[in-house]
């Protein structure tokens, strides 16, 4: 995939993150991740995991908000071990969840960036890029 195929296939997870904002509450691990999320545009309901206590307590909130929610969380080992119990805390809980867009955003962005913070930076140069 070229640099303008990557910048696209992004532009359209975050229409679909946009579309899931209506009834989802996006999952990140903290502040940068929300920060990211802003930089590009999207009001979104946005809980940042750490803030909130740990998964358990993230879970509870969206399950308490009536919502269902987006995991969203960083592509790293880290980031793997939150989306897991988010997902397990979730289930529980009886709360529809989608890993999708965090999935999608994993392969198009693996090779140069493993946070959401990395995001707006990685959108940016392939902006450059493909404007070169």
């Amino acid at each position: 995939m070229n640099d303008r195929e990557r910048l696209d296939e992004l532009w359209r997870i975050f229409d679909r993150l946009a579309e899931l904002a209506e009834d989802h509450t996006i999952l990140v691990e903290g502040n940068r991740d929300r920060k990211a999320l802003e930089f590009l545009g999207k009001d979104i309901d946005v809980i940042e995991v750490q803030r909130e206590g740990g998964p358990i307590k993230a879970a509870e909130r969206v399950f308490e908000g009536r919502r269902k929610a987006v995991i969203l969380t960083d592509w790293d080992d880290r980031g793997d071990k939150i989306a897991e119990d988010l997902s397990i805390h979730l289930a529980a809980l009886d709360v529809e969840y989608d890993t999708a867009v965090r999935s999608r955003l994993a392969d198009i962005c693996r090779k140069d960036i493993k946070d959401v913070e990395g995001i707006p930076a990685l959108c940016s140069r392939l902006e450059y890029l493909c404007d070169r």
